[in-house]
């Protein structure tokens, strides 16, 4: 029996958002699972509400069979025949990147007052960057990302403990989530690098020495968590591979790889000035599984995967999110002012909402303890104040008011921060 896997928070987006006379855009990695919430649990809901099936036109744009319509010349004519009354159509076009004149084409469609439109897309920079101008404010947005953990534990037959370990060593890419053995996910895993995400960005972005990419891969996914720079990353290069790449080239490559919603860069924020900081920055995996076949499941540390699932989890939930940077004095040991640092793992912002958020993965001593909250206590404000570890038993507020949850709980729990 083939397991269906519900992607309600998606399906509820593109419901609310049904002829609103935009182009429903879903971007998102490959292989996260766009197509099937378009074109089997969208196109479910449309049947189910009493849409007939010939008012569903689809177009998968990535299928070989339909290479002929990535001509605008060829598609624009079919679609427009495929509107034969004054009902309203729903056209769900699929990998919508690979259509020539793709903007010119929607605005077309969308322009007719009984089409709405639906696309997916896997690329950043043709969509997602500038969407409101591309489509001259017509565009509406939706990010996907792999499944998040409490999306994963509807289909995986375990306690949430077994849970986490599968879903942090091999992620949510729905595929790899739904085969049967250790052996298949880590194949599927492989491949889907090779054959689809890196042949991807190296078809679209002309590159030729595809050695050095993949090495800027293996050592972004050796470093997550890591402030870095591609300053740092040159000098990486030289050390480790007598490489004589460019800072320029290194950063040109990162923009690739986040126009492939491979990776997604948190920039550091100065708590007490109110200001970015340049750099270093850090750099997240959309999915652990990816980042683990990298380096061939070798450094699977659960500190860092675990502030990786957080930092994905609260972009899932629409928070954006940055790196919080303090600077603080203190006294030293001769009594003299010392300048220190301290670094908040997250700040998330949601409108007028704001939340501060430690990831710590075990808080076995008071030592531990003091040294999370530390900056905390020095943040002169009253927005909520968070630790996220796995080993605490429920949530729970420590004299100071700050938050202590475990990190189930925040997963599992849609309104966790709310508690």
């Amino acid at each position: 029996m083939d397991i269906e896997i519900k992607r309600d928070y998606y399906l509820e987006q593109l419901v609310k958002r049904k002829n609103n006379g935009l182009i429903k855009i879903v971007t998102g990695i490959r292989r996260c699972g766009k197509s099937f919430l378009l074109r089997t649990l969208f196109k479910k809901h449309l049947l189910e509400s009493g849409v007939c099936e010939d008012h569903i036109i689809e177009m998968a744009f990535d299928l070989f069979d339909n290479i002929e319509f990535r001509d605008p010349q060829k598609f624009y004519p079919w679609a427009k025949e495929q509107v034969k009354d004054e009902n309203k159509y729903y056209f769900l076009l699929d990998e919508v990147q690979l259509l020539g004149e793709f903007v010119s084409v929607l605005n077309g469609l969308a322009d007719r007052k009984n089409c709405d439109v639906y696309v997916t897309g896997s690329n950043a920079k043709f969509l997602s960057r500038d969407i409101a101008t591309e489509f001259g404010g017509r565009g509406d947005e939706i990010h996907m990302y792999p499944l998040s953990f409490s999306e994963f534990m509807t289909v995986y037959d375990g306690n949430r403990y077994d849970g986490w370990n599968e879903y942090i060593t091999f992620g949510g890419i729905p595929l790899v989530v739904l085969a049967e053995s250790d052996e298949q996910k880590i194949t599927l895993l492989n491949n889907l690098f090779k054959e689809t995400y890196i042949s991807d960005i190296v078809k679209r972005n002309k590159i030729r020495n595809i050695g050095e990419m993949e090495t800027l891969l293996d050592i972004l996914s050796s470093a997550i968590g890591a402030l870095t720079n591609p300053n740092k990353l040159q000098n990486t290069f030289r050390s480790v591979n007598k490489s004589k790449i460019t800072a320029t080239t290194i950063t040109k490559y990162i923009e690739y790889l986040e126009d492939a919603f491979l990776i997604e860069e948190a920039r550091r924020y100065d708590i007490k000035g109110k200001s970015y900081i340049g750099t270093p920055m850090k750099y997240y995996f959309m999915d652990l599984g990816l980042r683990n076949a990298r380096i061939n499941f070798r450094q699977t540390e659960v500190t860092h995967s675990m502030e990786n699932v957080i930092y994905n989890e609260l972009r899932m939930r629409g928070y954006s999110v940055d790196v919080g940077n303090l600077s603080i004095v203190e006294s030293g040991k001769d009594g003299k002012p010392v300048k220190k640092q301290l670094e908040v793992d997250f700040i998330c912002n949601k409108g007028s909402k704001k939340y501060y958020i430690q990831s710590a993965y075990m808080l076995g001593t008071e030592e531990k303890m003091a040294q999370e909250i530390r900056p905390f206590l020095r943040i002169n404000d009253s927005f909520k104040k968070i630790v996220i570890t796995s080993n605490t038993p429920k949530p729970f507020y420590t004299e100071e008011g700050i938050l202590m949850m475990n990190v189930y709980d925040f997963l599992l729990k849609q309104d966790s921060l709310e508690f």
